[in-house]
């Protein structure tokens, strides 16, 4: 047993000698050792901490924070979109094989610290859920939202590791496209319900989360089929968690989208029966003699509360998603 303890602490060792030597004295950057700990403490507060502590207290109104922290993430997701473009997404890459350029050249410098500030972005992603949880809005902490936050910056670590430019870098340049687009629909929907005229595009956030995947899929196996002085193990490792995020979000997009929302209305005692089994509800005493007289506040206490139920402005049967 100690035989076997020495040599996989050998290989660790020896693996860890391989990494960039640029991040090597890197916050974070030494080993995994921090990053597990900090995600393990995430899925911990997140799931078990931090809904005991507010079990007997209110929830808290953040409301214009979560404004602010939502379109700070916009900044910042732009600003890793466009800075990968221009250092080589926009054109100077090949699309099809790109190494990593392991030089102190600028541009190679600043690639590898831009891998590093997307993967500190996915720690300041853990505010998504903290939100909930302050808000008590524990019905959003999804089994994938919370595998999601919680495995990416794992995820991200190795990349910065051992390949901080090249062919890896397509899934953050993807990914920060995407979140553009996820956080400012988080943003408006933060800032109340007048907002909510604007937010008809919610489902097709989904869509574009599952497209992204394909894309980050397509771009990493294809490495299978051509000679390209890249990793191959980070093909594999990349194409992984492609798959493995498009599968979970197809199963959520099934669930929330996939099966036909059938109502029927049934005017017995001023009570509205909703023919999906999941709400029966008094509406308001909207109960006239030739019926419901439609003033809007049905909308209200129908669709727009799911609005209101969300942390972020998104509630999705009860979950939230996002990458």
């Amino acid at each position: 047993m100690a035989y076997l303890l020495h040599n996989a602490w050998d290989y660790y060792n020896k693996t860890m000698e391989n990494g960039d030597r640029r991040v090597q004295e890197w916050p974070l950057m030494q080993g995994p050792g921090p990053t597990i700990t900090i995600c393990l403490s995430y899925v911990y507060f997140v799931k078990v901490l931090g809904p005991a502590i507010m079990k007997n207290r209110d929830p808290l109104n953040m409301r214009w924070l979560m404004v602010a922290y939502n379109f700070f993430m916009v900044f910042v997701s732009i600003y890793i979109f466009v800075r990968l473009g221009f250092l080589g997404w926009f054109g100077k890459f090949n699309y099809r094989c790109q190494p990593v350029d392991y030089s102190n050249s600028p541009e190679a410098t600043e690639m590898a610290h831009l891998a590093w500030w997307y993967y500190i972005s996915k720690f300041v992603e853990f505010t998504d859920t903290i939100f909930f949880v302050l808000r008590k809005k524990f019905g959003h902490i999804s089994t994938l939202h919370v595998i999601h936050h919680g495995v990416m910056p794992m995820s991200v670590w190795w990349g910065v590791k051992f390949t901080p430019g090249g062919h890896s870098t397509f899934f953050a340049f993807v990914n920060s496209l995407v979140h553009i687009l996820m956080y400012i629909y988080y943003g408006l929907a933060a800032i109340g319900p007048h907002m909510y005229k604007y937010l008809w595009w919610k489902k097709y956030m989904t869509g574009i989360q599952m497209v992204q995947f394909i894309m980050i899929f397509v771009h990493s196996f294809q490495l299978l089929f051509r000679d390209c002085d890249y990793p191959k193990g980070f093909m594999w490792w990349i194409g992984f968690h492609a798959v493995l995020f498009w599968f979970l979000f197809w199963d959520f997009y099934k669930n929330a989208y996939g099966k036909p929302k059938k109502m029927e209305t049934t005017l017995s005692n001023g009570t509205k029966h909703m023919a999906n089994g999941k709400a029966n509800g008094i509406v308001n005493g909207l109960i006239k003699e030739n019926g419901i007289h439609r003033n809007g506040n049905i909308q209200k206490n129908g669709l727009h509360k799911r609005h209101e139920n969300s942390s972020n402005g998104v509630s999705m049967n009860g979950k939230n998603h996002d990458l």
